[in-house]
């Protein structure tokens, strides 16, 4: 079966190869995924995210769900020396760079829970596959019609960072300003949850960022820098 729905933003992908009937897994997929949108988005004022970064929630009066979150973002930032972090002066408290990826893992979670053993959830580009080997590309950082390069991928996520459909959204928490040195870094990870979250605090970091990102356990780069240089983990599977 095959769907795509936009949520939080971004179509979300879902195609599962497994024989039997999984329209009901597949609603769940998607009902969760509007649930975290509606707790987790900083731009809807009612949510837990605004309220707690307005500071009508204490902290012993959060989710579970958003003290996870919470912890995941502490530990990066403390990981990165700064370059990563969701409270930047100027800006609202913004965890969606934990959040998309967290939540999408999370969905996955719920598909193989109802038994389905291949299949891959895209969402905005961002990749997790159960069963495998899939073909996942990586978007070339300046011509939108072009490949980097093609993962050979299996029961494993892939994530990208990078400015070239958002422009500079990703800051260096340590200056403030738009972080430097890489046009684009891809993770692959076990989770979705460490993928995602690891590609953009390690693009946050510029230069270092690739060598950091793969010191992370069951972290591959493939990274390509502002002088158009590939760096690449050993164990990248390139196809």
């Amino acid at each position: 079966m095959r769907r795509v729905e936009h949520v939080m933003g971004f179509p979300v992908s879902l195609r599962i190869d497994d024989e039997g009937d999984f329209d009901a897994a597949a609603d769940a997929v998607f009902v969760w995924l509007r649930q975290v949108d509606d707790r987790f988005s900083p731009f809807k004022p009612d949510s837990e995210v605004s309220r707690y970064g307005r500071g009508e929630l204490a902290q012993g009066g959060l989710s579970a769900d958003l003290t996870e979150v919470l912890g995941l973002c502490a530990d990066l930032r403390g990981a990165t020396g700064g370059a990563f972090d969701v409270r930047l002066p100027g800006r609202d408290f913004d965890p969606c760079a934990v959040v998309k990826g967290w939540s999408v893992q999370r969905a996955a979670e719920l598909l193989t829970a109802a038994g389905a053993r291949r299949f891959c959830l895209n969402a905005g580009g961002d990749v997790v596959v159960s069963g495998g080997p899939w073909r996942v590309g990586i978007r070339h950082p300046e011509q939108a019609d072009r490949l980097c390069a093609v993962l050979a991928v299996t029961d494993a996520a892939v994530a990208t960072s990078g400015g070239y459909e958002r422009g500079d959204h990703i800051l260096d928490g340590r200056t403030g300003r738009p972080a430097t040195g890489l046009l684009s870094l891809t993770v692959l990870a076990p989770t979705l949850t460490e993928a995602d979250a690891t590609a953009t605090a390690a693009f946050a970091l510029g230069a270092d960022g690739p060598a950091w990102a793969a010191a992370r356990t069951g972290c591959e780069v493939f990274a390509v820098d502002t002088a158009r240089r590939v760096i690449r983990t050993p164990g990248i599977p390139v196809a």
